[in-house]
């Protein structure tokens, strides 16, 4: 039975941003540059992504400690991470539990080449539209954070239909909003996201594509 999670949250407000700011500063520009997934989104200007997406110690542990904990992972368990990046949060698991299996996938050709040296041979590039080549269940825990709000409706079936059948468990965090504010603030601020959905119908998404895993939703 899926659940609504809240281990997020508190690293995603740790960050201030000015949203309104980032609509004037050419965003239709900025949006066609953030979704090429390259230098330019990871580490160049803040208004085309991240602004320097760097590893930095420490910052990740809360949420790979809670991972590992409510899902009770432990040596050789074997993790997936959807859309890993440059796989921070997939070397601070490993530093915590050294014998995790640990697999990343991104699109982007460029985080995997920028990744941790000391697991970029478990990283692959893979676009999570596309079918996974991995047997039911093969993971212990497959997560996926800040990546299905990113695709059309009709690529949403395939990926979340591809994420319930190849995990024994799963965390799946997208954007969401509750309100009028909220919805404004993620429409200036989100550069790649074209599924704007409330948490409601996010709720209804997962329900009607049949996955049966655990969630959570961040706000702006």
């Amino acid at each position: 039975m899926s659940q609504i999670k809240n281990y997020y949250s508190g690293l995603h407000n740790l960050t201030k941003r000015d949203c309104f700011s980032r609509m004037t500063k050419e965003k239709v520009h900025c949006m066609e540059i953030a979704k090429k997934y390259d230098k330019d989104y990871w580490d160049g200007d803040r208004k085309y992504g991240y602004g320097g997406y760097k590893y930095i110690p420490g910052r990740w542990k809360p949420l790979a400690e809670l991972l590992i904990k409510n899902y009770n992972l432990g040596p050789d368990s074997r993790v997936l991470d959807i859309g890993c990046g440059k796989g921070f949060l997939l070397y601070e698991m490993l530093l915590l539990e050294p014998k995790l299996m640990i697999f990343g996938c991104d699109v982007s050709k460029y985080a995997i080449r920028n990744s941790k040296e000391e697991i970029k041979s478990s990283l692959f590039v893979h676009n999570v539209k596309d079918k996974f080549n991995y047997k039911d269940k093969e993971f212990d825990l497959v997560i996926s954070l800040g990546v299905f709000h990113n695709l059309q409706i009709f690529e949403l079936k395939n990926a979340i239909t591809e994420m319930e059948r190849i995990g024994k468990q799963g965390y799946l965090l997208v954007e969401a909003y509750r309100s009028n504010q909220e919805l404004f603030n993620l429409q200036c601020w989100g550069l790649t996201a074209v599924s704007l959905f409330s948490k409601e119908e996010w709720i209804w998404i997962y329900d009607h594509f049949g996955y049966k895993k655990d969630y959570e939703f961040y706000y702006f």
